[in-house]
């Protein structure tokens, strides 16, 4: 067992922490570790970033707790743990999940956090699609020249399994329901919902985008399509064609990857290895809400040719490219992470996992505004937030020692316990400079901003 360092206070972390971002916002974003290892050994991790350091423990900033192993230079502090009273009153609901951060106008940023609650215990908000569903959304505001977080409240609620999602370039969250059941009194799920940034969501559900087991969203600024993965085995990757173009709920079209293959039919991704290369195209789903008894969108697809992935999770929009994750797809089933370039209609493997020690089972990413990418462990050992280059290389930034002690944590209503193997979820840069990136542990429920010496590596 290493010592912990003793947590030093705010006015330190502040100083060490946002000082030294600054300072790196101004150097401007390195290349250093993607030119250095771009002759290492594919489908390898690295023990740690050569840039960033190996990981060290790291007192939480909020409770002095060590809920995670960072590089030096990084800190962190938590906010908005499951039972926490929020500005409006409403304790917060548990099963943190994927989120979206946004600057406002007043240069804080605002952060909207899905809650994967899949019980029919009733909604924590009037702003409800059903009732009696337990799941929705939390909006978070946070200060990033003070680093503390400043409010939060209930943004949209009577939805279920709210797993992932992505942010449109109009300022809004897509919130997305990974089931397709209907609830015991009778409400059909399995939807997209809209939530502004700055106050409640829109409780109707987007029905032209699909009726499936909905994971993630990302769309492309400069068309504004929107791009929707499905975690279901077989699973389609499908975009969404607006008729008015950042107005979703004006109706448009919902189409499915395709792949070329010389056999022709669908074509099948789940054992596909790094590096494997594909040339695409799309083909129409006729009936996206889809009723009891109909045949789902994916094989819709499938029939006309549409491509079939295993598990498809996390999406997010970067570096002029789409990135999304099959969580057990690869030759081993340990998860691959795809790169899709719509203007060449290409798309790539650009990393599969060889091994659970090296990826285990990913599911949310996001994309730094220096290009890396970082990627949440969802498998049974699921210890680890990673870092990804765009040239495939890998190494492990965060790691996740949370572990409650007996007697709780004083303000908290979490039980003591181990929650070491929980699932990492919800990574996202604050959006301006980069400076915080913000992620959760699914349970016990922990929302947590970190900030350090981000420009010394990719991400």
């Amino acid at each position: 067992m290493v010592d912990t360092p003793p947590a030093p206070g705010r006015r330190a972390f502040l100083r060490t922490g946002l000082t030294a971002a600054a300072a790196l916002t101004a150097a401007g974003p390195l290349t250093a570790l993607s030119a250095r290892t771009a002759g290492a050994a594919p489908m390898s991790k690295l023990d740690a970033s050569p840039d960033y350091g190996p990981l060290i423990p790291a007192r939480d900033h909020t409770t002095g707790l060590a809920l995670l192993s960072l590089p030096r230079g990084f800190e962190y502090l938590t906010f908005g743990w499951t039972g926490d009273a929020m500005s409006d009153g409403v304790a917060t609901p548990g099963a943190h999940d994927g989120m979206a951060a946004f600057r406002r106008g007043d240069g804080k940023v605002a952060i909207v956090r899905n809650h994967e609650v899949g019980a029919y215990r009733g909604a924590f908000t009037e702003t409800a699609y059903n009732p009696t569903a337990g799941g929705g959304t939390t909006t978070l505001v946070f200060d990033p020249d003070k680093g503390e977080f400043t409010e939060s409240w209930a943004s949209l609620g009577g939805t279920i399994r709210n797993c992932a999602g992505g942010p449109t370039p109009w300022g809004t969250w897509l919130t997305c329901e990974e089931t397709t059941e209907i609830a015991p009194n009778g409400t059909r799920h399995g939807y997209v919902f809209e939530v502004p940034f700055d106050g409640a969501g829109d409780p109707e559900p987007l029905r032209a985008m699909g009726r499936f087991s909905h994971e993630a969203v990302a769309v492309d600024p400069s068309t504004g399509y929107v791009y929707l993965t499905e975690d279901a085995t077989p699973s389609g990757l499908y975009r969404y064609i607006p008729r008015r173009r950042g107005n979703l709920a004006a109706g448009g079209d919902l189409q499915m990857l395709a792949i070329e293959s010389a056999e022709g039919g669908s074509y099948s991704t789940y054992t596909d290895g790094t590096g494997t290369e594909y040339r695409t195209s799309w083909v129409p789903i006729a009936n996206p809400d889809y009723a009891p008894g109909e045949t789902r969108p994916a094989l819709q697809g499938a029939a006309l040719g549409g491509a079939v992935f295993r598990r498809l999770e996390g999406a997010w929009w970067g570096n002029d490219r789409l990135y999304i994750v099959s969580t057990s797809g690869g030759p081993k089933g340990q998860g691959q992470v795809f790169e899709y370039d719509p203007a060449t209609e290409r798309m790539r493997v650009l990393f599969a996992s060889p091994d659970a020690k090296v990826l285990n089972n990913p599911d949310n990413l996001c994309v730094s505004p220096r290009g890396g990418i970082v990627l949440c462990e969802d498998g049974s050992e699921s210890e680890y937030i990673h870092g990804l280059t765009t040239d495939g290389q890998i190494f492990p930034f965060a790691l996740n020692t949370v572990v409650i002690p007996e007697g709780g944590v004083p303000g908290k209503s979490v039980r003591a316990g181990d929650y070491s193997g929980s699932e990492w979820c919800g990574s996202t840069f604050e959006p301006k400079n980069g400076n915080w990136l913000f992620f959760n542990a699914q349970s016990p429920g922990i929302t947590f901003a970190v900030t350090g010496p981000w420009r010394r590596g990719s991400l």
